[in-house]
């Protein structure tokens, strides 16, 4: 006991050195889309609304003149809504609920496959086997544990009326999902649509669910992110038995990329007064600058 007690800090100045050498000088890329009322969501579920929280007893909203805070009620249709961690207790109760997701999911090796040149070319193009072996013949094998991204750009067209409607889009081939999960033993994958697939029978969602398989849905910006050599950092919140996870990603990216923020210690904290202050825009029905 006295030995493991000794060895704490040591341990713990590793990491904090590692910070110091890795993390402090890394640039910080979100991969979420903010959540709206008017977020893209799937037609199957209903639309969601932002409201200022009222106080029970009065049923007014509080004000920051008059109460010295605000605060936001929201009324969401699902919990399979923007940038989220699809856990597979959504399609199988024998397994996870989001919940129950391992804390050591939140940080693990990032890599990103491109299919950008075969979606212009085919809207509802899905990875393929082929296509993981030609990134693999470039930058090396799939680590094991990490998780791959599959870049298709077509988060860039997020909010578009009707674009969760449309019957194709771009996925994730069944093939390619048991070759990442049976022959590389991925952590999970993610890609900017919110279906895996557009197959008729949700073919990959299917497998990937019912075998206990996680998965990101509704990722944003993979054009600002390198094809490997970054790290992933994954929060979400733990609503019990919940189906779906509201989810932040962030991709740790090397001190030299191009894209990203830095940490900061003179406006990180405290976080720099903003031009404008927050008002609520009853048309947009949330609060904007």
């Amino acid at each position: 006991m006295l030995l493991a007690v000794l060895a704490t800090p040591a341990v713990a100045q590793d990491l904090w050195k590692a910070y110091d050498q890795l993390f402090h000088k890394a640039r910080y890329v979100d991969l979420s889309h903010t959540l709206e009322p008017q977020s893209t969501v799937w037609r199957g579920f209903g639309p969601q609304q932002f409201e200022p929280a009222l106080d029970p007893a009065s049923g007014k909203a509080y004000e920051y003149a008059k109460d010295g805070f605000e605060a936001t009620r929201y009324q969401l249709s699902t919990d399979q809504l923007g940038s989220q961690l699809d856990p597979p207790a959504h399609w199988n109760p024998n397994f996870p609920a989001i919940d129950e997701i391992p804390a050591s999911y939140a940080l693990r090796p990032l890599l990103c496959i491109s299919i950008v040149e075969q979606v212009r070319k085919d809207p509802g193009y899905s990875l393929q086997v082929p296509d993981i072996l030609a990134w693999e013949k470039r930058y090396g094998r799939i680590p094991s544990g990490s998780v791959v991204m599959v870049r298709s750009d077509w988060s860039k067209r997020w909010g578009e009326p009707g674009l969760a409607a449309e019957p194709k889009f771009p996925g994730v081939s069944l093939p390619a999902l048991r070759f990442l999960h049976e022959q590389r033993h991925i952590l999970f994958h993610g890609h900017e649509p919110l279906d895996t697939d557009c197959s008729p029978d949700l073919a990959g969602e299917s497998w990937l669910l019912r075998n206990g398989y996680t998965q990101a849905e509704g990722v944003a910006h993979l054009d600002q992110i390198p094809p490997c050599g970054a790290l992933l950092l994954t929060g979400f919140p733990k609503f019990r038995g919940g189906l779906g996870g509201y989810a932040r990603f962030v991709a740790v990216c090397p001190a030299d990329w191009k894209y990203g923020v830095r940490a900061n210690p003179l406006t990180d904290s405290p976080l720099p007064r903003q031009a404008k202050p927050l008002h609520w825009d009853r048309e947009r029905g949330y609060r904007v600058r």
